[in-house]
């Protein structure tokens, strides 16, 4: 049986305790976490195939544009 290739956008941030949490935008509830980035990207991989499986369509994936950080200012709650 061949296989397809596909690619994912990954978003990667980490939280106040250090853990990475990995999201998939073009997939719909697909994230996960971990504490090292080798351990987040082997459990994000499983995530995709687990969402994919479940998921049953066909996937159009998104092109990649780019990130941006954006501030605001907001007031200060005493």
């Amino acid at each position: 049986m061949e296989k397809q290739i596909l690619d994912f956008n990954v978003l990667i941030e980490q939280d106040e305790d250090g853990i990475y949490i990995a999201n998939v935008p073009g997939l719909e509830g697909c994230y996960t976490q971990g504490k090292t980035l080798q351990e987040v990207l082997n459990r994000i991989k499983e995530a995709i195939e687990v969402c994919l499986e479940g998921d049953k369509e066909d996937f159009n994936p998104m092109t990649f544009i780019g990130i941006q950080k954006v501030s605001i200012k907001r007031p200060v709650r005493v």
